[in-house]
């Protein structure tokens, strides 16, 4: 059952509030003034904070960073008169969730309150998933700082709790492998081992004794008893890698392995038990691929049961700053040289290329302007020298305004979460600007909750 503190300087206001949110099955902590407030926080474990924006002898935003110092990570929503909005709105830059303005409807304030605990929920999966990243593969929070990566790494935390096939999709070098990582070292089989194979690496008359392993003298050369990659992952996870370059008679016998959870290694009269999570991954569409015959149907939909879509850095560019100094530190580490960091225009020019190679492209170009830089900063003649951007690239002003235009949209709606309202005082323009624009750019408010 999450708390929920309210502290508000009318005993009225209090009281309903109160009553509604207990009727929803939500425990409630009260505090008229401040100090009880802050004893209340101290005292219990509060899962967010309604705060009103003028209480007598300290506002909202004060109690709020007291609040902030005994809870960093404390949500908190300002209930705030329709003449105070200007301070609400400072109040969201100074760390609150949102606001509303009184007198609000109780399904309002549900659903705020409701959207604020689910983000905070996850922020924390996020946050866990970062630790781990971090602590296993040396990668220091890297992998949420979008919106779109933190839905990504939720899905990872529901999905660890599994043992379900998991089916990452994205372009070659989005980190497929690195998720499938995460995912293997958030769940249960953490200890066991993780073991990745590129189904396009193994040649097709090799894939069979690779997978399941074989017994000696099943063929010519096989002069001993061979582990395959499904017994060697036993007890952990293993990684499928572009599967759909798996050849077709493959894909029947990996089917049988998935459906029956036992296989038959090369020469063997005995089955083996599958004891290991299956993780799939590929650069392809699979449904495309069944619609052309290349991907067996009946295995996609066996191996489709929690799809994660990864997304191409070019539509996570804020990612590009905070990857680029982690690989800096990487491979300056590596070759012991002292490189403080980039300069503005080498920055802009990463932030500007479209990274079709994804995160791939962005970790080769950083070691490769680390390798040749004879300076402590690195400078925009090294980065992407073989690419130079040219006069070609400029778009017309009109597909400027308008990339200008959505971007300003989807930053307008990720800080309201959102909330049209919110968005339209913001941007001063009507809601029905807002709801046309959005149409334009094919995107819903639902889109940012």
């Amino acid at each position: 059952m999450k708390t929920i503190l309210i502290v508000d300087d009318d005993k009225n206001i209090l009281k309903v509030i109160k009553m509604k949110l207990e009727s929803e099955g939500f425990q409630v902590a009260s505090a008229l003034k401040a100090q009880t407030a802050l004893q209340i926080a101290k005292d219990e474990v509060i899962d967010l904070a309604l705060l009103d924006l003028k209480l007598n002898g300290k506002n909202g935003i004060k109690l709020m960073g007291d609040l902030h110092q005994i809870n960093p990570e404390l949500p908190v929503i300002i209930l705030t008169a329709y003449g105070a909005i200007d301070t609400a709105v400072e109040a969201m830059r100074k760390g609150a969730y949102s606001y509303l303005t009184k007198p609000f409807d109780d399904n309002d304030l549900l659903l705020q309150i409701e959207q604020c605990l689910e983000k905070t929920t996850i922020s924390c999966e996020v946050k866990n998933l970062n630790n781990i990243v971090k602590e296993k593969y040396g990668v220091d929070n890297i992998i949420g700082q979008n919106g779109k990566m933190k839905k990504v790494m939720a899905k990872i935390s529901q999905a660890a709790a599994t043992d379900s096939i998991v089916h990452i999709e994205g372009d070659s070098g989005t980190g497929k492998e690195l998720i499938a990582k995460t995912l293997h070292a958030a769940s249960s089989r953490r200890d066991g081992p993780f073991v990745g194979i590129n189904c396009a690496a193994i040649p097709e008359n090799l894939m069979e004794s690779e997978l399941f392993g074989f017994e000696k003298g099943a063929f010519t050369g096989a002069l001993k008893r061979k582990k395959g990659f499904f017994a060697q992952a036993a007890g952990g996870s293993i990684f499928l890698d572009e599967i759909s370059e798996m050849p077709f008679p493959m894909q029947a016998k990996l089917l049988r392995v998935i459906e029956e959870r036992e296989y038959y290694p090369l020469g063997s009269e005995k089955t083996v038990k599958v004891d290991t999570r299956i993780i799939i991954a590929s650069n392809k569409d699979l449904a495309k691929e069944v619609e052309n015959k290349t991907f067996r149907e009946d295995l996609y939909y066996r191996i489709h049961v929690i799809p994660i879509k990864l997304p191409p850095l070019k539509d996570r560019k804020e990612s590009i700053p905070l990857l680029s100094k982690h690989f800096l530190e990487k491979y300056s580490s590596k070759i012991s040289k002292d490189i403080n960091g980039f300069s503005k225009s080498a920055m802009q020019k990463l932030l500007l290329h479209t990274w079709p190679g994804n995160v791939r492209e962005l970790e080769n170009t950083i070691e490769c302007a680390v390798a040749l830089t004879t300076k402590n900063i690195i400078q925009e003649d090294l980065i992407l020298q073989s690419r130079n951007i040219k006069t070609s690239d400029m778009k017309p002003l009109k597909a400027a305004k308008e990339d200008f235009e959505k971007n300003y949209i989807i930053q307008l709606f990720e800080f309201t979460k959102g909330n049209v309202s919110k968005a339209a005082k913001l941007a001063g323009r009507y809601r029905a600007d807002l709801y046309d624009l959005l149409k334009k750019y094919d995107m819903k408010p639902a889109d940012f909750r």
